[in-house]
Order: structure tokens, then C-alpha cells, then sequence
């Protein structure tokens, strides 16, 4: 952060009653990250799940000032809504808050689709109140009420799609919110960003789903054999194959016009270096993957991930062989 920022952070708007609906990954990293930053003066927090509400309740402070049994009673004054839940609940949550909403509301999302969270949700929200769909492009591989944390947004995407005619005011403090969370903020189209996503992280889930499922399926090779070996490039396959299961599930049904198409592509190029194996073109191997390391490079150095080999996993120590003892002499 450069000179001045702290200066920046402090004359920033501040949240004086946040709601987050949904207390899974994401929001509860946007509560416990609100409460941190001092983005938010009073955090409500709700979720469907009695066992989540429990469990939120149980962690305290650090989570909530408060913990609503309803969405509806979470949004009463509440002055920016954040919608936590899998993208295809955005819609049904917006319609019981609809009528609870307070006028000059900021209402938002962090779904990773937007065009139709937009449009599953824009029928509901009453006139007055700022409908600006947004998605944090970060997560973990965990989710439930324990698996947030307040750094997750540091240093990562925030990207925001206003509907046409929102009011700018209620733009810049919804972005001047996630960079008190840590976030750098962009705006676009939704249709922009579900093309932009189907290829950074939706159709990396679905092939990471698809390898991990193939290999759990294939008979020759077992199961002990699938885990002991999984050192490699497997290995990281399933953290993402471990992500949440009624998350995805709404993402590919949801986008899968933009998903089908850069899987199309992804298919063209599978063949291309399939023909290229066959032939035995070395040289066509070769320089489609000098390229795709330079990206890796490229994403180490804009800050999006960390140069440490081996995703920075720490290794265990050497194993010493002990010291061995001398043989006692006949002198002894």
C-alpha cells in the first residue's frame, strides 16, 4: 500500500449496519473482515441453517454483533446487504427481503454469476434501494461457518456489474467497502465477466471435477494407490475437486452458455496436442507449454499468487540416520 493509504482508508465511508445472508466462506469472510477493517460498525448475520446460526453465535464477536433468525428481520435498517448464498438461492433470498428493505439500501451479492443472479434478482428490489451485483474472486477450498477468515479478500479482485442507471454515489461506496476488506475493485458487464470466469475459474473446477472423478472411477488403478501417489499434479487437482458441492453445481447450471463455449475451445486445443503426441511433434509440445508457463509467471507477477515452489507447502525434514556408537574395544 502506498503513502497516504492508511489517510485514504480512514476518510472512507463507513457501513453503519451491515447484513450478510449466508454464513459459508464468503460471507463470513465479508463479516469477519468488516469487523477487523472497522468497515462495518454493527455486522448482522443470518443463514438458513439453525446449525450455521448456531455455530456463528458460538464464534462470537469476531463474526457478528448480531444473528438473525430470518433473512428479513437480518435486513431491517440495514444499510448495505450482502447476499452470501450459491447463486441459484440469489433470486428466493431477494424476494423475502424484498419488502424489508430500507430506502437508500445498498444491496449486493458475491455470487461468481452474474447475469442471471441480475436477473433473478432485479424483480425484486424496490425502487430506491441500489442493486449492485458484485463477485470477490477468492475462496478456499472449505466452506461452513468456520472456514472464513477476515484476510481472504486481500490483495484479490472485487468485481462489481451495476445495472444501467445506479446511482454512482452508491457505486463508489460499495467499492470503497471491499477496499476497506483488503479488495482492488473493477467494474464490468455481466455478460463480460461470466465469459471472463467461465475460463479463469469455472471450466478449471469442471476439468479439476472431471480428472479427480476419472481417476476414482478407473478399476486398474486403486484406491490406496490414487491417495499415496497423488504427490503430483493430482494432488492439486483435488483441492479444487474438494470445493463446495451445492456452490458449483449452481455456477455450471447457471453459466453454462459462457462455460459450454470456452470448454469447446478447451476441447479444440485438447486435440490439437493430442495430433501433436501422435505425430511425435516435439516442437509443437514444447512451445505450447513454454507459453502457458510464462502466464504462471505473469500471475506471480502482477501479486496474484506466490512465486514459493510448490504453492509454498512446507516439506518435513530430512530423516538423520543416528549417530552410530563406536565398538567397544577389548580394552574396555
Amino acid at each position: 500500500m502506498g503513502p497516504g493509504h492508511e489517510t485514504e482508508m480512514a476518510d472512507a465511508p463507513v457501513i453503519s449496519r451491515l447484513a450478510v445472508i449466508g454464513a459459508g466462506l464468503i460471507g463470513g469472510s465479508v463479516a469477519r473482515a468488516a469487523k477487523a477493517s472497522g468497515a462495518a460498525k454493527t455486522v448482522v448475520v443470518t443463514d438458513s441453517s439453525p446449525e450455521a446460526r448456531k455455530r456463528v453465535r458460538e464464534i462470537g464477536g469476531n463474526f457478528a454483533d448480531e444473528v438473525a433468525e430470518t433473512s428479513a428481520e437480518a435486513v431491517k435498517d440495514a444499510d448495505l446487504v450482502v447476499i452470501a448464498v450459491p447463486v441459484g438461492a440469489c433470486g428466493e433470498v431477494a424476494r423475502e427481503i424484498s419488502d424489508h428493505l430500507k430506502p437508500g439500501a445498498i444491496l449486493s451479492d458475491v455470487g461468481s454469476v452474474k447475469t442471471s443472479v441480475a436477473r433473478d434478482m432485479a424483480p425484486f428490489v424496490p425502487k430506491g434501494v441500489h442493486f449492485i451485483p458484485a463477485h470477490p474472486v477468492a475462496g478456499t477450498e472449505n466452506s461452513g461457518p468456520d472456514a472464513g477468515f477476515a484476510e481472504l479478500f486481500v490483495n484479490r479482485w472485487c468485481i462489481q456489474t451495476p445495472v444501467e442507471g445506479t446511482d454512482p454515489a452508491a457505486i463508489e461506496k460499495l467499492k470503497a467497502f471491499w477496499e476497506m476488506l483488503g479488495a482492488r475493485v473493477e467494474a464490468m458487464t455481466p455478460e463480460h465477466h461470466d465469459l471472463v470466469l467461465a475460463i479463469t475459474s469455472h471450466l478449471p473446477h469442471l476439468i479439476a471435477y472431471t480428472i479427480v472423478g476419472t481417476a476414482d472411477e478407473l478399476g486398474e488403478v486403486t484406491e490406496s494407490e490414487v491417495l499415496k501417489f497423488s504427490a503430483g499434479g493430482f494432488r492439486d487437482f483435488t483441492r479444487i475437486a474438494a470445493s463446495d458441492p451445492t456452490m458449483w453445481r449452481d455456477v455450471f447450471l447457471h453459466n453454462k452458455d459462457a462455460v459450454l463455449e470456452m470448454l469447446g475451445t478447451f476441447m479444440e486445443d485438447l486435440t490439437r496436442l493430442t495430433r501433436a503426441m501422435r505425430r511425435g511433434d516435439g516442437d509443437a509440445l514444447f512451445e505450447h507449454f513454454t507459453r502457458t508457463r510464462a502466464i504462471r509467471r505473469g500471475i506471480v507477477n502482477i501479486g496474484q499468487d506466490s512465486a514459493a515452489p510448490d504453492f509454498g507447502r512446507q516439506h518435513g525434514p530430512l530423516p538423520i540416520a543416528p549417530i552410530a556408537r563406536p565398538y567397544a574395544s577389548d580394552d574396555d
